[in-house]
This record gives C-alpha cells, sequence and structure tokens, in this order.
C-alpha cells in the first residue's frame, strides 16, 4: 500500500469487534457513505471471524490488518499466520469492489478495497490528520461494537421494510395500471376490429367499382373502335367527291363554290384526322398494338424524319434535326418511334410561330434520351399534366392557326410505355416546352 492508516493485531476471535469498529472508522473517515462503511465493516468482520474459527480443522494464530488509501480507494489487507483458511472464506463480492486472496502454507493473504467516492482525494494534510484521529480514539468494548452493530441490522431492516411496502405500493399501482391497459387493449381490439370489417367492405366496393370502371373502359374503347372504323369510308368518301369536283377536269365551278368545296375538303380531312387518331387510341387501350422489336439505326429515324416533317415548317419556323452521334442504335419498333417524334414534332411546329423546333438525342447510361425542343408559347405547370389526357387542349389558340383533336400525346405516351420508356415534358409560357423520351437501349422486351 502506498499510504497507511492503522495497523492491528489480531490475536483472538474477540479482537474481531474491534476491527469492525476500526473499519467503520477509517471508512468514515475517508468520506465513503454509510451503507459502504457498513459492508466494509461486515466484510472484514466475515474474514475475521472465519479465520479464528475452528470449522473441522485449525484456525489461524493471529492476524494483522492493514487499513491504507491507495489509486482512490480505501484497501484492506489481512495477513492470517497459521494453516490455510482459504477454502473457508466467504463468498465476499458484493460487499467490496475488489478482493484478491493468496494462499500459502503458513500464511493467508486477503486483499479487498473499496472505492471512494468522486470528489474526495485525500491530500497528505488530510491524512495525517485521520491518522492522528484514529490514533486518539479508543476502542469500545465488543459489547459495545455488538451494540452498534445490532443497531446497524436494526436500520437495515426498517430500510428493507420500507423497501418493501414502496414496492408493496408500486405492485398495486402496477396491478390497477394493468388493468386499465387491459381495458385499453379490449376497447381498441374492439374499435380494430370494427374498423378491419369497414376496410374489407371498402376493398369490396372498390374492387366492384374497378371492374365496372374496366368494363366502362372496354366499352368506351370498343365504341371508339367501332366508330372510328364506320366513319372512316364515308369521310373518305367525301374527300374524293370533294376532290372530284374541284379537278379541273370537271365541269368548273363558280368562285363561291369552289371555295364551299374546299370547306368541305378541309372539314373532312380533319375529320379524317379525328377519326385516325380515335382509331390509333383504341387500339393502344385494347392492347392489340403488340411492338416489332429489332434493332434500329436512329440516324436514319432522324433522317426521315427531317425529310417528311420539313414540309411543314414555315419561312419564321427553322426545323433542326441534329443526328445522334454513332452508333446509335437501340431495339425498338421503328415504326412506332417514328409515329411518337413526328407527332412531336407536328405539335411544336403547330405551337410555334418563330424560332426553331429541334430535336436531339443522347446516350445516358442504358438509356436513350430524345427530346424536342421548341421555342412556342409555352404550357403552365399545372397543365403539364392534363396535356395528356385525351380530348384536353391547353386554352387559348394556336399562334399558327392549326386545330387539334387533343389525342396526339395520350397516343404518344401510352407508346412511349409500350416501348417500354416514358415521355415528360418540361415548359413553362412564354419560354417554349420539351419533350423528352426516355427509352432503353435494350429495349423493352427484354433482350439486348
Amino acid at each position: 500500500m502506498n499510504t497507511r492508516l492503522v495497523h492491528l493485531l489480531l490475536r483472538t476471535e474477540s479482537d474481531v469487534f474491534v476491527a469492525r469498529q476500526r473499519a467503520r472508522e477509517v471508512a468514515a473517515a475517508v468520506g465513503l457513505e454509510r451503507q459502504d462503511q457498513v459492508r466494509l465493516a461486515t466484510a472484514l468482520s466475515e474474514i475475521g471471524r472465519t479465520l479464528f474459527t475452528d470449522r473441522g480443522g485449525p484456525a489461524a494464530t493471529a492476524a494483522e490488518v492493514w487499513f491504507g488509501v491507495s489509486a482512490g480507494k480505501i484497501q484492506v489487507e489481512v495477513v492470517a499466520i497459521g494453516p490455510s483458511q482459504a477454502d473457508q472464506l466467504p463468498s465476499l463480492g458484493r460487499l467490496v469492489d475488489d478482493l484478491t486472496i493468496d494462499d500459502g502454507p503458513t500464511t493467508t493473504v486477503v486483499r479487498m478495497s473499496r472505492r471512494i467516492p468522486a470528489g474526495g482525494e485525500l491530500s497528505e494534510a488530510r491524512l495525517d490528520r485521520i491518522r492522528g484521529e484514529l490514533a486518539a480514539s479508543a476502542p469500545r468494548s465488543p459489547l459495545d461494537e455488538m451494540a452498534e452493530q445490532n443497531e446497524q441490522l436494526l436500520t437495515a431492516l426498517e430500510e428493507t421494510r420500507a423497501h418493501r411496502d414502496e414496492l408493496a405500493q408500486l405492485n398495486a399501482e402496477l396491478e390497477e395500471t394493468n388493468r386499465g391497459v387491459m381495458a385499453l387493449y379490449n376497447q381498441l381490439s374492439g374499435e380494430l376490429e370494427e374498423t378491419n370489417r369497414g376496410v374489407v367492405a371498402l376493398y369490396a366496393e372498390l374492387d366492384e367499382r374497378s371492374a365496372q370502371l374496366r368494363a366502362a373502359s372496354e366499352a368506351k374503347t370498343r365504341f371508339l373502335a367501332n366508330v372510328s372504323h364506320e366513319l372512316r369510308a364515308p369521310v373518305t368518301a367525301v374527300i374524293g367527291l370533294a376532290r372530284l369536283l374541284d379537278d379541273p377536269e370537271s365541269d368548273p365551278l363558280t368562285e363561291d363554290q369552289a371555295r364551299q368545296v374546299q370547306l368541305i375538303r378541309g372539314s373532312a380531312a380533319d375529320l379524317l384526322r379525328l377519326v385516325n387518331d380515335l382509331l390509333d387510341l383504341a387500339k393502344a387501350e385494347s392492347g392489340t398494338i403488340q411492338p416489332d422489336w429489332s434493332d434500329v439505326d436512329l440516324r436514319g429515324v432522324f433522317s426521315q424524319l427531317r425529310g417528311t416533317v420539313r414540309a411543314m415548317t414555315t419561312g419564321d419556323v427553322e426545323l433542326v434535326v441534329v443526328d445522334p452521334a454513332p452508333p446509335a442504335e437501340i431495339r425498338t419498333d421503328e415504326v412506332l418511334l417514328a409515329q411518337v417524334l413526328r407527332n412531336l414534332l407536328h405539335n411544336g411546329l403547330k405551337f410555334t410561330a418563330a424560332g426553331e423546333v429541334r430535336m436531339a438525342a443522347t446516350r445516358a447510361g442504358a438509356d436513350w434520351l430524345i427530346q424536342v425542343t421548341d421555342t412556342g408559347i409555352g404550357i403552365p405547370a399545372e397543365l403539364h399534366d392534363r396535356i395528356f389526357e385525351e380530348f384536353y387542349q391547353v386554352p387559348g389558340r394556336a399562334p399558327t392557326g392549326a386545330t387539334g383533336t387533343g389525342l396526339g400525346l395520350p397516343y404518344a405516351r401510352r407508346l412511349v410505355t409500350l416501348l417500354g420508356g416514358e415521355l415528360t415534358v418540361a415548359s413553362e409560357p412564354g419560354a417554349g416546352s420539351t419533350f423528352t423520351v426516355r427509352l432503353p437501349v435494350a429495349g423493352g422486351d427484354g433482350t439486348s
């Protein structure tokens, strides 16, 4: 030990009372709490009684006890002279922080320690003062120590009884809480069961409504297909008859009649375009369109569209088609892809009075991004989703005077989805629009 405070010599079992008293005094002097004082004193008392008691073999003849302070702990060392008693020593692990036993043929050394509370650092001056006080105090008689021990025992029993009463009170409160929890659980279980029945009924109603919507959608699709098919022949006939009337080899028409024939031809052409759009949309919705997957060179598609769409441009609008850098292959349906891009180019030209309509493609990882950008009137953000609804048209008249059916963009989006991609728009009023077609390079059929 680095700093010893008290040394005791134990020769008889009665000296154990003195050791117990000294242990309590030293513990109190260095700042241990009362319960820790009692624990340390009890541990030393148990060791002393064990060493000096004949338990089927010879007991120790004498023992020395040192009390000291080291490394923030109160240290107690007991050196017993006599036969080995280590196997008889009780388990004191709950009473002290550290316990070691060195057992030899003629001596048994027991070392134990208890931590001093934080902030209880002991200076040399205080240690000297503690030594002086301990040396000046006379040990009490075994009877007085026994009385003190009994008082401590009564105090411990009183604390135990108080803890027991407190525990009983807590158990009663816990039981009451458990009853409340069980009642609440039963109530919530009933409400949950009732809610579940309502959810089941709601799902059943939703399933029924979904079936009705599917039936209505299928009926609408059949209606559009049938009506479109039936209207195409008479409308085509009207256009043919109007062309015959306007033929230079036919009987000449007056100026007024020629104008009326042109109106008939224009209206019939618009009607035929609407019929064709309806028929295409009906095919897409019914699932009858099956892509013809093949390896397609985007440069060829762009070249074809550059030639066919350029005829629609006016002097104030320039059509710019930028060929993608080779290799520009994609697995898709060439006819359907060309139809989508043609639709987007027509749409851009229709809403652009001056500037340009540009189409370009870039590779983005496993996808191709094909963008059609115009410098037209633009679309408000709140209408970005609505323009892909059937028959919806942005309010206001196209600056070029062209008319539409409101079916081109919905049909284009369905075709892009059918090809395994997506069609999105970015636009704002006065800043033009950019339609982006994202398609997988490997194609929607999952082959490479």
